[in-house]
């Protein structure tokens, strides 16, 4: 062997052996988590350990979603060995759906709830990466994935009598308390957008360009939207109650876009528009269509046929029939929308504190700029990075002195999503018949309703951001006043003498 082969083998080992020792001490150490291979580019300390939490949120919803579908659940009961056993020793019966079904979805997300609960009572107050407890925040992957599991197991063992009936109300509070921080950020998202756009536009009346031609986007989408679900969501026999709701919402957009231009608004907010109100109307238009898609079908009686309508699919016949790419395809956008806003929270509540909920609406940007979803950092920060060649991906260590983002609202967010996605799998309060082939079809007319509360509860939240500085009095301005001071003084010669002196004051 050559000297040269020989360097090259040594080179290999070193690296594989840097390599495996840096993910033993990510998976078991402090150490921020990042890839194997060294030829991907540097990630910052913060998104590697967001990339992680949002993964293990992941799994557990994937396993939710498994245990919900009616095949996986007739799998579990005839190839999982000592399945009755299990179920004797459990609840007193050979055949239980503990295990599966609706339960087994309250039981894994009740683990998963609890797990993301109890870091962000543990991370309060977190400020650097300095502090202990972020070492645990950032590493020790695989002794919390084995904490998340055994938090889910320790679950099957809570009796069913009545936690199943106590979890669910806990369910239903923290599900309208993620849907609210969700119509927050969407709210502030389209306020924002437009308020630096326009904060542009005032210096480079390119940036009105930018306006218009997003603005147009997002009318040509939700226009699309309502077209495709009038099209395809109703039906000339029945579907009455969608047709009501389409032109109700459609009736709401074009309402809230005129609200956004008219004087009395425009002179209270010069930087309100159009932008804004487009994307909240690209986004009632996606709550109508996840209601819709959410709501059971309906049984009526076309050309002497008895059939099912309100579907999103029309086959050859002219009759409606389901289709799971449509209902993929929403709860793919839901779940979406779900990571977003425990990311997006967790680092406007670093930003502006606990009231970040309103104070994000104040926030006025210096300069326009593309990435417009956070505040400008208006000093450049220099971070440090692992510049040895440790045999892996190099970590970008930016919570030196500051963390990126609040790491307790991150866990106490994603405490909530857990408990959003757990209402949803389960159609809200209608839990008990639940299972996944229907879910997102079929649905029932609890989930209908929630899903249709939350877009008109979007619309009133961007109505009261764009009146409620009407309704502000400001102090009115009083008209001068001319006041005489009259000062006495006394001299030892000429006796008590009287000085007149004018002046005036404002009143403010």
């Amino acid at each position: 062997m050559s000297t040269a082969q020989a360097l090259r083998r040594s080179g290999l080992c070193r690296y594989f052996i840097n390599a495996v020792a840096y993910q033993v001490c990510c998976c078991c150490g402090p150490a921020p988590c990042s890839l194997c291979c060294s030829c991907c580019p540097s990630i910052k300390a913060s998104s590697g350990t967001r990339v992680m939490y949002t993964l293990f949120h992941i799994l557990a919803c994937a396993v939710s979603c498994l245990m919900l579908s009616r095949t996986v659940s007739e799998a579990v009961r005839e190839n999982v060995p000592f399945y009755s056993l299990i179920c004797e020793h459990m609840q007193g019966t050979q055949d239980c759906d503990i295990l599966v079904g609706y339960s087994a979805v309250y039981r894994v997300c009740f683990g998963t709830a609890c797990f993301y609960l109890l870091l962000a009572v543990f991370l309060i107050n977190v400020k650097s990466s300095q502090d202990y407890r972020a070492l645990i925040q950032n590493g020790f992957w695989f002794l919390k994935l084995l904490m998340l599991i055994g938090m889910c197991g320790a679950a099957f063992f809570i009796p069913t009598e009545s936690f199943l009936h106590a979890w669910h109300y806990v369910g239903v509070a923290g599900g309208f308390s993620f849907i609210l921080i969700q119509l927050v950020l969407i709210t502030a998202f389209a306020h924002t957008w437009n308020k630096n756009w326009l904060t542009g536009a005032a210096e480079d009346k390119r940036w009105y360009l930018a306006v218009l031609c997003a603005t147009l986007m997002f009318y040509i989408i939700a226009s699309s939207a309502f077209s495709f679900m009038y099209k395809y969501y109703t039906h000339p026999a029945g579907c009455q109650l969608n047709k009501a709701l389409l032109i109700t919402n459609l009736g709401l957009c074009v309402f809230m876009s005129f609200i956004a231009v008219t004087p009395c608004v425009q002179l209270k907010q010069p930087r309100s528009g159009l932008l804004q109100a487009s994307i909240i109307s690209c986004y009632v238009m996606y709550l109508t269509f996840s209601a819709l898609s959410s709501r059971p079908p309906e049984r009526v009686e076309h050309q002497g046929r008895n059939m099912s309508v309100c579907f999103p699919i029309v086959s050859k016949d002219g009759q409606q029939t389901e289709d799971n790419v449509v209902a993929i395809i929403g709860a793919t956008i839901m779940y979406c929308c779900v990571l977003f806003a425990c990311n997006e929270a967790s680092y406007l509540a670093e930003m502006f504190g606990p009231f970040w909920m309103i104070k994000v609406y104040r926030y006025e940007f210096q300069k326009a700029s593309c990435c417009f979803c956070c505040p400008e950092e208006h000093e450049e920060q220099v971070f440090e990075v692992d510049e040895d060649n440790k045999g892996g991906q190099k970590v970008i260590h930016n919570e030196t002195d500051r963390v990126a983002y609040s790491y307790s609202f991150f866990h106490f967010v994603f405490f909530l999503a857990s408990l959003y996605v757990m209402m949803t799998l389960t159609n809200w309060f209608s839990y008990e018949t639940a299972v996944l082939e229907t879910t997102f079809t079929h649905g029932s007319w609890s989930t209908f309703w929630v899903k249709m509360s939350s877009c008109w509860a979007c619309v009133v939240l961007y109505l009261w951001i764009l009146l409620a500085p009407l309704c502000r009095s400001e102090p009115e301005t009083r008209p001068k006043r001319t006041r005489i001071k009259v000062r006495r003084s006394t001299s030892p010669s000429r006796g008590t003498r009287e000085d007149c002196s004018v002046f005036t004051s404002h009143s403010l």
